[in-house]
């Protein structure tokens, strides 16, 4: 190869060379990018192990286009043993003994026209905590995500409490406190067995069924509901959710 090939192929090659290097850059800060993100979402779910979370961006939502939203926070603690269970068994029979995924409740909701999302409590409470409402790809992948860390880094108990917290049981009424109260006029701690199971029969459809005034079909589910709560309590698959 002569002098002046060799001349014209030197500028390429550093070219080549220059894209290179900025291609592993950018693959490092990409790498760095992720890492932080990854610790940011640690750190939240950490914090909110221990600390009720302020809000959420449907709640936000909700808030600016109502006017104004119904939410006041209470301890699992302060609840009737009846409660989680009634919403373990509307929403997740199988939630002491799963670590957030149910693959059969996927599978079914995928034969069903994925209608209900085969979600977990704990893949709802990722949800309404952390991200926000809408289904895309996107959205699911990091709910996933956060679902293996709640399940990680919290309790059951402490996931079933915050869940029952910020789930919404009618148009602005979030969590079960203000439910109690918007829908019975009592305390959350003075839930019968009876209105437990009919404020978990709304669910998923908080504005499309009512506690109140409950169609044949929310009786029906309320009745269900409630048997399958005793179910729980008696076979131990709520043993997690005991005090």
């Amino acid at each position: 190869m002569g002098l002046p090939r060799l001349l014209l192929l030197l500028p390429r090659r550093r070219r080549t060379g220059r894209r290179r290097g900025l291609l592993r850059r950018a693959l490092r800060w990409g790498a760095l990018g992720a890492a932080g993100l990854l610790a940011l979402a640690v750190l939240a779910v950490l914090l909110l192990r221990f600390v009720a979370p302020p809000t959420n961006l449907y709640q936000i939502a909700e808030a600016r286009r109502l006017g104004g939203i119904q939410r006041q926070w209470v301890p699992l603690s302060e609840l009737p043993a009846q409660v989680p269970l009634a919403a373990a068994a509307a929403e997740d029979a199988g939630f002491c003994g799963h670590w957030g995924f149910e693959p059969a409740a996927i599978r079914d909701a995928w034969a069903g026209g994925a209608r209900r999302g085969g979600s977990t409590i704990s893949q709802q409470t990722a949800k309404n905590v952390f991200l926000w409402q809408g289904r895309s790809w996107l959205r699911k992948g990091l709910e996933a995500g956060f679902t293996v860390l709640i399940e990680a880094l919290w309790p059951k108990r402490r996931i079933m409490e915050v869940y029952l917290n910020v789930a919404e049981f009618d148009t602005g009424v979030f969590g079960i406190e203000a439910a109690a109260r918007h829908h019975f006029g009592v305390p959350a701690a003075q839930l019968s067995p009876a209105q437990a199971a009919r404020l978990m029969a709304v669910l998923p459809d908080p504005k499309g069924r009512s506690a109140v005034r409950p169609s044949g079909f929310t009786r029906q589910r309320t009745q269900s509901i409630a048997a399958g709560a005793q179910t729980l309590a008696a076979d131990g698959r709520g043993a997690c959710l005991s005090r």
